[in-house]
C-alpha cells in the first residue's frame, strides 16, 4: 500500500538493507554521508517494473548516485537522477534512474553520497555550555516521524522496514551511539567519504541493526559519553555528570523487561540499552531498538518516573516488532504500547496499579479532546493523512489513549486477560517484522474469535472514524486513586463558585498528601482540574493550597507541570517564575506544550509566554520548536 506521509515507491520496489558511512562535522553542523542501499523489485508480476527508485529527502544535498556491483564495485556508469519538487512537509523525492529490463523480484544495489543540511529537522547539535559537561558539543537524533529523510536519503515509510549497519567516524574524544548493537570492528572505514577532511583527530564506531525496522527507528548520538551496566543485556549511557543518577533511576530495567517478555514473548533485539539526553530532548522517551532515548526529567532520584522506561520497552514488541503500516494507523503501535506497559506494570505491582493508570489515562484523553474539540477530525482514532499533513501536527494523547481504550473494551468483551494475553501473543507472532493496518487488525481479531459471539457486535466504523471520546465507557477500578479524588473534590467544593470565599477546605493540613507517590499527586491535581474545567480555581485557593502542601518545592516535573497549569488557570501569579524557570531548562514537549497553552491564553500569562519561547527557542529542538509555535500562533 501506498503511504501518504512519503514521496518513495516501496510498494513497487524496497529497500531491504542499507549501509551507512558518517562522518560528523560539529564546526559546520553538518554529517557527511554515503548510503549502499540494496533495493528488491516487487513480486508482484501484475505491476510493471519501476523505471525509478524513488526515496525521500528533505534538505539533504544529493552529489552523486551510482549502481553498484556485487561485492561494492562501482558500475562503469554514474546512475541518473533529480530532485523532484519541494514539498513544504514531505521534501523531494529523489527520482534515482534505474537500469532497463528488470523484473519481477530482481535486486539492485545503489549508492548515494549525500550531506545533510545544518537546519535538518532531524538533528540537535549541542554546544559545550549546552551539555552538562560544558567541554565537549553533543549531537542527537529525532526521526519520528517523517524526520529521517532529512538524515539520510530512505524511504521514509513505516511500511518500508529495512536492516542496517554503519561506520560512523567522530571527534576522537567523543563516542557515538545507535539504534543497532555495536561491533568491535578494526578493519572498519569510510571509503566513500575520501573527500571529507576532518579538523582534527577522529576515530570510527560500527553498527549492526539485523532486524529490520522502519527509517523512523535510526537514532544517531554522539557526546562525550559514558555507560553503566545495569544487566547482562542492558547498560545505561549518559554525560559523565550524569550517568551515575541514571544507573539509579534505571535499575529495575531488567524486571520490565523481564516482564514484558512474560506477556508478550521473546525480546529479540540482543541488547536494550538507554541515552540519557540533554534536556532539550522533545519526548520522554524514543523507543530507538537496541538504545532507547530517555529525558533527564525522568531523574526524580526516587525512580518514580520510571514507568517511561516500561513504555518504551513495551514498544520493542508494539512499533518496533510489529509496525503501524502508515502513520494513520499510529494507534497500533501506541494503543498497544500503552496496553503493554499498563499489563507490565500489573504484573509488578498488581492488577489495582493497571488499573490505577488505565483510570488516570482516560482523565488525560477527556482532556485532549475537550481541547480539540469532540468533531476534530484528529480525535478519530484513524485520521486521514491525505494531502500532505504532517504527522507530527496530529500528534496527541489519542493514538494513545483511546487506543488503548479500544484494546481494554475488547480484552473486557472477550472474557479478560486470560483470553487477550494469549491473542496479543498470537497477534505480534503473525505480523513481527512486519507492519500492519487497522483494517488488518481487524480481520485478524474476527478471526481468532469467530467463535467468540459478543466479538461480532463490534462497531469497529464507529471505534475507527467517529471522533470525539470513544462510543463505549469503559469501567475501572479506581481504588488507588480514591484518596487523591476526595481530596480534589474537597477542594473543588470548598469554592465552587470560584469567588475566593475561602482559600482552602476545613481541616486540610500537609498530612493529607503524607507517603503519597507522584502519581497519586498529580492524580489528584489532574481531577482538580477536571472538576474545575469551567470554573477555574481562584488565585486566593491556589495560594492556599501552595501554604499547605508546599506544591512549590516539588521538583518532580510531572507534579510541577500539573500544579503549573492548575495554578495558571487560577491566574495566580506567583508560579510566574517557577513556569519560566521550567520552561528554559528543559525540553520536553509534554510539558512545553500544556504549558504555554496555558499561558497564553491566559490573562497574566500570554505576554510571559512569548517573551519566554523567544529567549528559549534556539535550546529547543526543531520539532519542539515548529509545534510550540504554533501553539503560540507563530
Amino acid at each position: 500500500m501506498a503511504d501518504p506521509s512519503s514521496h518513495s515507491n516501496f510498494n513497487l520496489i524496497s529497500v531491504t538493507s542499507t549501509h551507512f558511512e558518517l562522518d560528523v562535522n560539529f564546526d559546520r553542523k553538518v554529517i557527511e554521508g554515503f548510503a549502499l542501499l540494496q533495493a528488491k523489485v516487487s513480486n508482484d508480476s501484475s505491476t510493471s517494473p519501476p523505471s525509478h527508485l524513488i526515496l525521500d529527502t528533505r534538505d539533504l544535498s544529493i552529489h552523486k548516485v551510482d549502481l553498484v556491483q556485487s561485492g561494492g564495485a562501482p558500475a562503469t556508469q554514474s546512475l541518473k537522477f533529480t530532485l523532484g519538487e519541494t514539498h513544504n512537509v514531505l521534501g523531494s523525492p529523489l527520482l534515482v534512474e534505474l537500469p532497463a529490463g528488470l523484473t519481477a523480484g530482481q535486486e539492485v544495489t545503489v549508492g548515494v553520497r549525500f550531506s545533510t543540511s545544518p537546519t535538518s529537522s532531524a538533528v540537535q547539535y549541542l554546544a559545550p555550555e549546552q551539555t552538562a559537561g560544558g567541554k565537549h558539543p553533543y549531537l542527537f537524533t529525532q526521526c519520528q516521524a517523517i524526520h529521517a529523510r532529512s538524515l539520510v536519503p530512505c524511504q521514509d515509510s513505516p511500511g518500508a522496514k529495512m536492516s542496517y549497519s554503519a561506520v560512523v567516524r567522530v571527534p576522537e574524544a567523543l563516542t557515538a551511539l545507535m539504534s543497532a548493537v555495536p561491533l568491535e570492528d578494526d578493519s572498519a572505514d569510510v571509503p566513500h567519504l575520501s573527500d571529507v577532511s576532518s579538523s582534527g583527530p577522529t576515530r570510527l564506531f560500527s553498527f549492526q541493526q539485523k532486524v529490520p525496522i522502519p527509517p523512523y527507528l535510526i537514532a544517531l548520538a554522539v557526546g562525550e559519553l559514558e555507560s553503566r551496566e545495569l544487566s547482562s543485556r542492558s547498560r545505561v549511557w549518559s554525560e559523565p555528570s550524569m550517568v551515575e543518577a541514571g544507573a539509579y533511576e534505571f535499575a529495575e530495567t531488567a524486571k520490565f523487561l523481564d516482564a514484558g517478555e512474560m506477556i508478550a514473548g521473546e525480546y529479540v533485539w540482543g541488547r536494550y540499552d538507554l541515552l540519557l539526553l540533554p534536556p532539550s530532548f522533545p519526548y520522554g522517551g524514543m523507543e530507538n531498538p537496541c538504545m532507547t532515548f530517555v529525558t533527564p526529567t525522568l531523574l526524580a532520584g526516587d525512580r518514580s518516573l520510571t514507568n517511561v522506561v516500561a513504555h518504551e520497552i513495551a514498544h520493542s514488541w508494539t512499533g518496533n516488532l510489529v509496525t503501524n503500516a502508515t502513520w494513520e494507523h499510529f494507534w497500533l503501535n501506541e494503543g498497544f504500547t500503552v496496553y503493554l506497559e499498563r499489563s507490565i506494570l500489573g504484573q509488578l505491582h498488581g492488577p489495582k496499579t493497571f488499573q490505577f493508570h488505565a483510570a488516570n489515562g482516560a482523565l488525560l484523553l477527556a482532556d485532549d479532546v475537550k481541547r480539540m474539540g469532540a468533531h476534530h477530525p484528529y480525535t478519530k482514532l484513524v485520521p486521514s493523512l491525505e494531502n500532505g499533513v504532517d504527522p507530527d501536527d496530529v500528534f496527541s494523547k489519542v493514538p494513545y489513549e483511546k487506543g488503548f481504550w479500544f484494546l481494554y473494551f475488547l480484552q473486557e468483551l472477550v472474557g479478560g486477560t486470560s483470553v487477550f494475553h494469549p491473542f496479543l501473543r498470537a497477534y505480534l507472532n503473525k505480523f513481527k517484522f512486519s507492519t500492519v493496518t487497522s483494517e488488518g487488525f481487524r480481520n485478524f481479531f474476527n478471526d481468532y474469535f469467530k467463535d467468540v459471539a459478543a466479538a461480532a457486535k463490534v462497531d469497529w466504523e464507529t471505534w475507527y472514524f467517529a471522533p470525539g471520546m470513544p462510543p463505549v465507557s469503559n469501567v475501572y477500578d479506581t481504588s488507588l486513586a480514591e484518596e487523591a479524588f476526595e481530596l480534589a473534590k474537597k477542594w473543588h467544593t470548598c469554592d465552587v463558585m470560584g469567588i475566593g470565599s475561602v482559600d482552602r477546605p476545613a481541616g486540610c493540613t500537609a498530612s493529607d498528601v503524607a507517603g503519597w507517590t507522584s502519581e497519586q499527586m498529580v492524580t489528584f491535581l489532574e481531577k482538580l482540574m477536571e472538576y474545575r474545567s469551567l470554573m477555574p480555581l481562584h488565585a486566593k485557593v491556589a495560594q492556599g493550597m501552595d501554604e499547605v502542601y508546599n506544591m512549590s518545592a516539588y521538583r518532580n516535573c510531572e507534579i510541577r507541570a500539573a500544579w503549573y497549569k492548575l495554578a495558571i488557570s487560577a491566574e495566580e501569579t506567583s508560579v510566574l517564575p517557577q513556569v519560566s524557570e521550567l520552561l528554559k531548562t528543559q525540553g520536553r514537549m509534554k510539558y512545553l506544550r500544556p504549558l504555554f497553552r496555558a499561558l497564553f491564553r491566559s490573562k497574566m500569562g500570554k505576554d510571559l509566554a512569548l517573551q519566554t519561547f523567544s529567549e528559549a527557542r534556539a535550546s529547543y529542538h526543531p520539532i519542539a520548536q515548529k509545534m510550540v509555535a504554533a501553539d503560540l500562533g507563530l
